[in-house]
């Protein structure tokens, strides 16, 4: 039955997509088809043999390794800091990102982590048969964040049309920048964000390239890393990527500052004329029926909802707060469902992220994108889905 509902689930999200696309005719069925594919063999390969096991455990100890380090250099400033049980989120979790995002500018000053990518999206190309500069862009994606990965590409910015901008900016929206991977670790199972980031890539590009179909002459298909670093020695990559990560870590606290306590605003609102009833309880009763398909348990979908729905409006900082207390209630399928869902930038204000970072490349193409902010919006959200299905169907 959980099979059925998956399957059932896959074509509901892909067919929405269809719905929405502006160009029908173009759809590329037997690229979907491949990446569908793809998907299942990577969640099947790391959840369900031991050599996936091995990497996933590999991986997540590396990054537990660095998560040591970067502690180092905030004990050293922060050791004296007198904290209640369990630490401070600010200082625990999100002064982690200073560090990863270091040595990410390192790794990118030094042209490995370019190089890698660039090579790692013309392999998704060429099998895929997507254009190399959307795959050089989701795979992008999964390192850097949002406006990081937008400017990768700002040299090719005059290539890419009304569709192809909407296929870079749902890449950027669906993924997560490695820098703040390290604090997502701290709050939820390693197994599942890890696996959430090629998912997220091939979702995004599934579903984006349904919404908006491209086809590419192979003149204006060519990736320039030549310009992802302005940095003019290794120092300097340091110091930039250790103010870079400071400052995504206090609009971050931010952000998480201003979206709790307006969802304690709302629910007050809420309560002066519904008793008892808050923003969370309505939002899982509107994202219950997407729950029961992406096989969550009746008994605990609108749970699930509620903690699904806050991300959209909020962020999933917030939506991972609220699900940390519940892993020891909640069912192992649940959570892994739960988790690969949250694990993405797709909400509200990422649209005007993108937005902003586009209008900082190209004036003119700001414009496009502003102009299909909820549909983008909408794909976000199909591609949550979409991931934390194939998820569900191995769990």
């Amino acid at each position: 039955m959980g099979i059925l509902l998956g399957a059932l689930a896959i074509i509901v999200t892909l067919a929405i997509a269809y719905l929405l696309s502006n160009d029908k005719k173009n759809v590329n069925f037997k690229s979907l088809g491949i990446m569908l594919v793809l998907q299942l063999l990577i969640t099947w390969f790391m959840f369900s043999t031991t050599i996936g096991q091995t990497i996933i455990n590999g991986i997540s100890a590396l990054f537990n390794k660095l998560i040591e380090f970067g502690r180092v250099g905030i004990d050293f400033v922060l050791g004296g800091v007198v904290t209640n049980e369990g630490g401070v989120f600010f200082f625990n979790v999100l002064l982690l990102i200073i560090f990863f995002a270091t040595l990410l500018s390192v790794l990118t000053y030094l042209k490995i982590l370019p190089l890698v990518i660039k090579y790692i999206g013309g392999l998704v190309s060429k099998i895929t048969g997507l254009p190399k500069i959307e795959s050089f862009n989701g795979v992008n994606s999964i390192f850097f964040g949002q406006s990081e990965a937008m400017i990768a590409i700002q040299s090719q910015f005059h290539h890419l049309n009304a569709n192809r901008l909407f296929i870079v900016s749902a890449s950027a929206m669906n993924s997560v920048s490695a820098s703040i991977v390290g604090s997502y670790l701290q709050m939820l199972p390693a197994n599942y964000i890890l696996v959430a980031l090629p998912l997220n890539m091939f979702s995004a590009l599934m579903v984006a390239s349904v919404i908006a179909p491209v086809r590419v002459p192979k003149e204006e298909d060519e990736v320039d890393i030549s310009d992802v670093s302005n940095d003019k020695s290794l120092f300097e990559a340091m110091g930039n990527g250790a103010l870079e990560g400071g400052k995504i870590a206090l609009i971050v606290a931010a952000m998480l500052i201003a979206f709790i306590a307006s969802l304690e605003l709302v629910n007050w609102l809420i309560q002066l004329v519904f008793a008892g009833v808050t923003l969370q309880q309505i939002l899982g009763y509107i994202f219950a029926p997407f729950g029961l398909l992406m096989g969550i348990a009746p008994n605990e979908v609108l749970q699930a909802g509620s903690i699904m729905g806050t991300k959209i409006v909020t962020n999933e900082f917030v939506a991972m707060l609220e699900l940390q207390p519940l892993l020891d209630t909640l069912s192992e399928k649940t959570i892994g469902i739960l988790t690969v869902f949250l694990t993405s930038f797709a909400n509200f204000s990422s649209i005007g992220i993108i937005a902003g970072t586009v209008k900082g490349i190209d004036d003119k193409k700001a414009g496009i994108v502003s102009g299909f902010g909820l549909k983008l919006l909408i794909s976000g959200i199909l591609t949550s889905i979409l991931s934390a299905t194939i998820v569900g169907l191995f769990l």
